[in-house]
């Protein structure tokens, strides 16, 4: 990132003046000359101020452009023992930096190899992606590949990695859980129980063609030792006293903002070397 410089000139103005006291003379001497009008020196023109530098992005090759549309939304959802008890809510999660933290973990899975690019996209242009106008007969103008070729203009990469929040389910039921956030679930105060859940979605499109490009095997390994673990896992596991009862105590609960980031690093770490493994 290039910083934009402002030159400012300052403006002096200097006068100066000069005089002479007279004495009275006599009357054959000659007259006293006039003194010189002082010369007004011509104000210094202000300089223009420097054009402001475009904002330009990493330069060099790029072999694999990172997108982390992620954002700051983090979910809050509480399930009781009927669909009418179910309560979802979100807050604005500004300050947690989950993108940075994915496109850190896509650099360190990749040995912080110079040519993997992160891609900065205008704020909003994945809401057609996450709200289409259409569950049924789906835009392609709001799918992936349109959005990424749209803000990929001069990114000039041979792939794009598009990190992106997808659903999934509370386990053993079909109750829907939205990206990243907490659950609560149960009856009473003894019967509830608390847990974190991270669900993102990565795929891979063509730099050119902008197609996905498959990665059926990818992740395999991670998902078979999650459905073979016995004990609950404890990266989501959530003490119910941490479970935020309105989304305004979000934002500022320290605890949830490093469990939540800790969570999603460890699933990344996971899927990520296999995922990247022929790129």
């Amino acid at each position: 990132m290039f910083r934009s410089f402002a030159a400012a000139a300052i403006l002096v103005s200097c006068f100066t003046a000069a005089g002479w006291a007279q004495t009275p003379s006599a009357t054959d001497a000659p007259a006293a000359t006039p003194p010189a009008k002082p010369v007004a020196k011509k104000a210094t023109p202000k300089a223009k101020a420097a054009a402001k530098q475009p904002v330009v992005a990493e330069t060099g090759p790029c072999r694999l452009g990172v997108i982390s549309a992620v954002g700051d939304r983090f979910a809050v959802q509480k399930f009781g023992l009927t669909v009418f008890e179910t309560e979802e809510s979100e807050a604005t999660v500004d300050g947690w930096g989950l993108d940075d933290l994915v496109v850190a973990r896509v650099r360190a899975a990749t040995n912080n190899d110079p040519t993997v690019k992160r891609i900065a996209f205008p704020k909003g242009a994945f809401q057609p992606f996450y709200n289409p106008s259409s569950r049924f007969l789906p835009d392609p103008r709001e799918g992936l590949p349109a959005i990424v070729r749209n803000i990929t203009p001069a990114a000039k990469c041979d792939r794009y990695l598009v990190v992106t929040r997808s659903k999934g389910q509370v386990p053993g039921t079909n109750l829907i859980l939205d990206g990243v956030g907490a659950y609560n679930r149960g009856i009473g105060s003894v019967l509830r129980h608390s847990h974190l859940f991270a669900n993102i979605a990565l795929s891979m499109l063509d730099g050119i063609t902008y197609e996905r490009v498959n990665r059926p095997f990818a992740g395999v390994g991670a998902r078979l030792a999650a459905g073979l673990r016995i004990t609950e896992d404890p990266l989501t596991k959530l003490d119910n006293s941490l479970f935020p009862e309105s989304t305004a105590a979000v934002p500022g609960s320290t605890a949830l903002r490093e469990r939540t980031r800790t969570l999603i690093a460890a699933n990344l770490d996971q899927v990520l070397p296999d995922y990247l493994k022929n790129d």
